[in-house]
């Protein structure tokens, strides 16, 4: 009898079950046009979820629907997972958003569930003042002293890397590896030893190692913080190399307490905090805000984050257009052979770096051409009048495409002319707005220097030590997101010493 009254109660429920939930629908689809109004996009999203799983399966179509809806208004409109975004093209309404992250526009994520992922710790979600004091204490970090340490270290790394790549393409049974996992592996290394390099022992390395391709693999799903789901992992991955970063931070704080000189990044920061933690307390003033451990060591997986993945896709796409433009490799061999011979076991200094102009114009042509970070999602704090006829709503994830920007202005801006960038043409000064890879306004990379040197060393170092062959297929420099943009095939190349030995190099 009980059974029979629940099923009768149950069967009684399911017509309001059903009208609750189409009413549900109802209610968010019309939310959703009341939001869009004018703006391009599509007129029905599925309930609930939206376009997320188009996203997820394949981000690169799904963006490049974006970009063709908003190729007439400059912006368009779409829904995920109960959000509405809305994508920007236009360089200009791209500034517009740039340069007003502050409480009353705009908050800054870097990714579209960025908080539950990187925490509230993450300079990117600082404002006015405070966003200041931090970007000031971040600072002494990448002075001209700081960045000839990390050279060294990203040289030695890179020698390390290159000459196990040649190794691996000469015993593979066709000769061919695929760069992708390889680089990565190489950058994660040159992260750590330049971030935190004496702090973390081997077993401490593989597990950041780990923790890190977890993190990666919760970046591209779907955002169900559940266990097992691999958004979770990633959450809890981010929380545990936080934690050995901030140990390594203490480490450093000891060692730069007793009067060493810097070796790494940490060390560097750590050394001008204890002259201002020494002020304050002379002062009798309470100690500085932003020093704890556990703070700064979430700082470091921010910068970890920024030059990890970035740089990845950088280096892969050198790779890969360097060898679809023959015209390039010979002037770039010619001018790194000029400044730096691999005989002499000797490292490129901060001052050779600079003077090699045709390889910093490469440089900056392949992350023109190929930004690394295509967009940089933002958060609308409240109503924001994006143009004359539309206003974005408060609660916009809002999607600046600096890939886009790359293509607008430039002198045949789909050509790869890295002689754009030359004191002659100088494109670099001319169309400054629409090269937006490092970002623009207050929240501009911090670390962009140290970015770019690693590049131009990878491709002088790269292009001087090995003879290298790409084995191109159809749709291989197709871009796919992983999570920054890299070639569809992974860079598959064959390698060559081109010397009859390698450089000896050390920091002795």
């Amino acid at each position: 009898m009980t059974t029979l009254l629940l099923s009768t109660f149950l069967s009684t429920l399911v017509p309001y079950i059903i009208s609750f939930v189409i009413f549900l629908v109802l209610v968010e689809q019309v939310s959703y046009l009341i939001k869009k109004r004018g703006a391009p996009g599509p007129v029905f999203v599925l309930p609930f979820i939206g376009n997320a799983i188009s996203l997820v399966r394949d981000p690169t179509s799904f963006w490049a629907t974006q970009s063709a809806n908003s190729s007439r208004s400059g912006f368009s409109a779409n829904y995920i997972i109960g959000r509405f975004i809305l994508y920007i093209r236009d360089t200009n309404l791209s500034h517009l958003i740039f340069s007003n992250v502050r409480p009353d526009a705009f908050l800054l994520v870097g990714h579209p569930f960025g908080k539950k992922l990187f925490g509230e710790h993450n300079l990117i979600y600082k404002f006015g003042q405070e966003h200041k004091d931090l970007r000031r204490r971040i600072a002494p970090n990448f002075t001209p002293r700081a960045l000839s340490t990390y050279t060294s270290l990203q040289q030695i790394i890179i020698l390390k890397h290159l000459k196990k790549w040649e190794s691996l393409s000469s015993n593979s049974p066709n000769k061919s590896i695929s760069l992708r996992l390889l680089v990565r592996d190489m950058n994660l290394e040159t992260s750590q030893t330049v971030f935190v390099g004496p702090y973390l022992s081997e077993e401490e390395r593989e597990r950041f190692k780990l923790d890190y391709n977890m993190f990666n693999v919760g970046l591209m799903k779907l955002p169900i913080d559940l266990p097992g789901f691999a958004f979770r992992n990633a959450r809890l991955a981010v929380d545990r190399l936080a934690e050995t970063l901030s140990e390594c931070v203490m480490k450093s704080k000891k060692k730069m307490d007793n009067n060493h000189e810097p070796s790494c990044l940490i060390d560097f920061w750590m050394q001008e905090m204890l002259k201002e933690i020494s002020a304050a307390k002379s002062a009798g003033e309470p100690v500085p805000p932003h020093t704890s451990e556990a703070e700064i060591g979430g700082h470091l997986f921010d910068f970890l984050f920024a030059a990890q993945d970035a740089s990845t896709s950088s280096l892969l796409w050198a790779v890969a257009l360097l060898d679809s433009h023959p015209e390039v490799l010979p002037k770039v061999r010619e001018e790194v052979s000029s400044f730096w011979s691999p005989e002499s076991d000797g490292l490129i200094n901060m001052e050779q770096l600079r003077e090699m102009k045709y390889t910093q114009a490469v440089a900056r042509e392949v992350l023109r051409y190929r930004a690394p970070a295509t967009l940089v999602p933002h958060v609308a704090m409240k109503e924001f009048a994006l143009t004359e006829s539309y206003t974005i709503p408060k609660g916009t994830i809002v999607f600046p495409s600096v890939l886009e920007s790359s293509f607008q202005g430039f002198t045949k801006p789909d050509r790869f002319d890295p002689d754009r960038f030359s004191e002659d043409r100088q494109e670099d000064q001319l169309f400054k707005k629409n090269f937006l890879t490092f970002g623009a306004g207050a929240h501009q990379c911090v670390g962009q220097r140290y970015a770019l040197n690693h590049l131009v060393l990878f491709i002088a170092m790269f292009c001087a030590l090995l003879d290298f062959k790409r084995y191109r297929a159809d749709g291989c420099d197709d871009i796919v997101y992983n999570p920054t943009i890299c070639p569809k095939d992974g860079c598959i190349v064959s390698l060559k010493r081109r010397g009859t030995r390698y450089p000896n190099l050390s920091l002795e």
